[in-house]
């Protein structure tokens, strides 16, 4: 039967696969297009399944908040490229996702993966998505937080982001605090949450550096507890000075805004993933060479 234009564009409507793609599955499925949409899914789910080995370090962190902004969620989405991480459809994809694990307060990625975007799951969306550009994309990992307080976050060129939550002080305080975050990236909130194990191990590290100075005992142990204490404000968001007014540590900030940092988390895209290095002007030599 002829496959009619209303038809390819209905099949490209609902399931993103490309024109020629749409209209071949309409001809082979004798125009029946819940099979076409079927036969599509499945060619998406194969050709997903070839680029799941690509690595994928580039992508979007994507932020959903509640009308109140008593709960926000960040998801990283990865692609290959940065080209594609600057696609429409794929910035699209990433807010829907990250607008799911906020409805429906996902417990982990394989939870959320489940959950339906229209007419598909999110699963299915991403198979479809890879489909239509061509990519490795994956939905990596997500955060969330739900306070009484206050919630501050920040997404800094869809590169980074951080939640900050707070008892006391402002949703100003909290979104400056969210920038500072972004910006310094300290790995704890105070000196005491800091695990005993680093502090022993960074004191044995500078005491092996102070060793060769030849200066007596008393003003080793002087100079390793100076060094630590300085390694540790730099570590510690309480002892960072304050993003936008460094004459203030972040301690007094709080102190003086009657504020205190309950906890915060920050996603930066591609972190952890081993990104591999290659050389332009060899892989063109190889395709001349038909390696």
């Amino acid at each position: 039967m002829a496959v009619t234009a209303a038809q390819v564009k209905e099949l490209r409507d609902r399931t993103g696969a490309g024109m020629m793609e749409c209209k071949k599955a309409l001809v082979e499925t004798g125009g029946d297009m819940e099979t076409a949409i079927d036969q599509l899914r499945k060619s998406g789910l194969a050709q997903a399944d070839k680029k799941a080995s690509r690595v994928a370090a580039e992508g979007k962190i994507a932020l959903a908040t509640s009308a109140d902004g008593k709960k926000v969620v960040m998801v990283e989405v990865n692609c290959e490229t940065d080209f594609v991480a600057k696609d429409g459809n794929f910035n699209a994809f990433a807010d829907a996702v990250a607008n799911n694990a906020l409805q429906h307060g996902s417990a982990d990625v394989a939870a959320l993966m489940l959950t339906t975007l229209g007419a598909m799951t999110v699963e299915e969306a991403r198979q479809a998505l890879v489909a239509k550009i061509g990519e490795n994309i994956q939905v990596r990992r997500f955060e969330s937080r739900s306070t009484s307080g206050v919630l501050g976050s920040y997404i800094h060129s869809g590169k980074i982001g951080v939640l900050v939550e707070l008892t006391g002080g402002s949703e100003e305080l909290a979104r400056d605090l969210a920038m500072h975050v972004a910006a310094l990236n300290p790995k704890f909130v105070a000196e005491q949450d800091v695990p005993a194990e680093f502090i022993a191990k960074e004191k044995e590290i500078l005491i092996a550096q102070a060793a060769d100075s030849n200066k007596p005992a008393d003003i080793i142990e002087k100079m390793v507890s100076g060094r630590l204490r300085k390694q540790l404000a730099e570590i510690t968001l309480h002892g960072q000075p304050f993003v936008k007014d460094g004459d203030i540590t972040v301690a007094k900030l709080l102190e003086q805004n009657g504020a205190k940092v309950v906890g915060f988390c920050r996603l930066a895209v591609g972190e952890g993933i081993e990104k591999q290095e290659s050389n332009f002007a060899d892989e063109v030599m190889q395709q001349v060479r038909g390696g």
